[in-house]
């Protein structure tokens, strides 16, 4: 049975930083694709960066690039989001997602979900 775990959510002013993980079991982690979305209030739940833990590519949306950073260890089956510069906008439910097939980044390529980690940000 996959089982996906976040961590690392909090409270945080902006400009600050937080580090979310996301340790995975129940499958063969790198050979994977492994997805942190996120979801506000009111809003859909948006691919925002994915990894294939195959061989480290990444794919970041454009409103978190340059900002977020995604890092695999393998050896601990854990994927790690790295994230920087926060504003407010970036406020919402972070989860971690993953499937067996490596395709976009969208909530409909991702068979399994975590239950999610609390990221706020304050101005």
């Amino acid at each position: 049975e996959v089982q996906l775990v976040e961590s690392g959510g909090g409270l945080v002013q902006a400009g600050g930083s937080l580090r979310l993980s996301c340790a995975a079991s129940g499958f063969t982690f790198d050979d994977y694709h492994i997805g942190w979305f996120r979801q506000a209030p009111g809003k859909g739940r948006q691919g925002i960066a994915c990894i294939s833990t195959s061989d480290g590519s990444t794919y970041y949306a454009d409103t978190v690039k340059g900002r977020f950073t995604l890092s695999s260890d393998n050896a601990k089956n854990t994927v790690y989001l790295q994230m920087n510069s926060l504003k407010p906008e970036d406020t919402a439910v972070y989860y971690c997602a993953a499937d067996n097939i490596v395709m976009g980044c969208t909530r409909e390529n991702f068979a399994s979900w975590g239950q999610g980690t609390q990221v706020t940000v304050s101005s």
